[in-house]
């Protein structure tokens, strides 16, 4: 856990110093639903979700930035007898997966002077993964660092000045890292939040 502290608090005083040379700062909160390995891990969406953009326009219909979040799958298993490597278990099991995306991002904003205006992102970085499986006093831990690819295609509704509440829907593509936690970890997330 300390390792994703130390990670996201990297990625968080990295944001606030692109933040002081942006035009766009967001805040949001995020659902995610899992998909693939992280979904044959973990079944339960993540209501764990927190997620920071900062962007700087070159013109009105574009800008490029910094994306960085933190999203918690967790989700507790029954008692069963479980298979990890070559050692069989029996007990409870508590699942956590975490996730921190560190993206490159450009955005496109449809209609910026309009009350309502679409926009389409995409985030080119990677996501830190850490996949915890405890059972009684004991723990397996894997990692992994993923190259990734973070399509996102939402809305904005202007509540004033240079300040608008966002929608979107964003897909966290983590590609095999070939390490301890060698499959894709991918994942959908449900932003909502605030843009200034």
């Amino acid at each position: 856990m300390k390792k994703v502290l130390f990670i996201f608090s990297i990625c968080l005083i990295a944001s606030v110093y692109t933040f002081a040379q942006s035009n766009h700062f967001g805040m949001y909160y995020s659902i995610a639903f899992p998909t693939g390995d992280v979904g044959e891990y973990i079944s339960k969406p993540s209501f764990r979700g927190v997620y920071f953009d900062f962007h700087k326009t070159i013109n009105e219909n574009v800008g490029i930035g910094l994306s960085t979040g933190w999203t918690v799958f967790y989700e507790e298993k029954a008692e069963d007898t479980y298979t990890i490597e070559n050692n069989s278990l029996t007990g409870k099991q508590y699942r956590y997966s975490n996730h921190v995306p560190i993206l490159a991002s450009g955005v496109y904003y449809m209609q910026p002077d309009q009350t309502i205006n679409p926009f389409a992102k995409l985030g080119i970085g990677t996501i830190y993964t850490r996949r915890n499986t405890d059972m009684g006093q004991y723990t397996y831990e894997l990692e992994a660092w993923n190259f990734a690819l973070a399509p996102e295609f939402g809305v904005q509704y202007s509540v004033g000045y240079e300040s608008a509440v966002s929608l979107s829907l964003k897909y966290f593509a983590g590609f095999q890292a070939g390490n301890e936690l060698d499959a894709s970890q991918s994942y959908f997330a449900i932003n909502f939040g605030f843009v200034y």
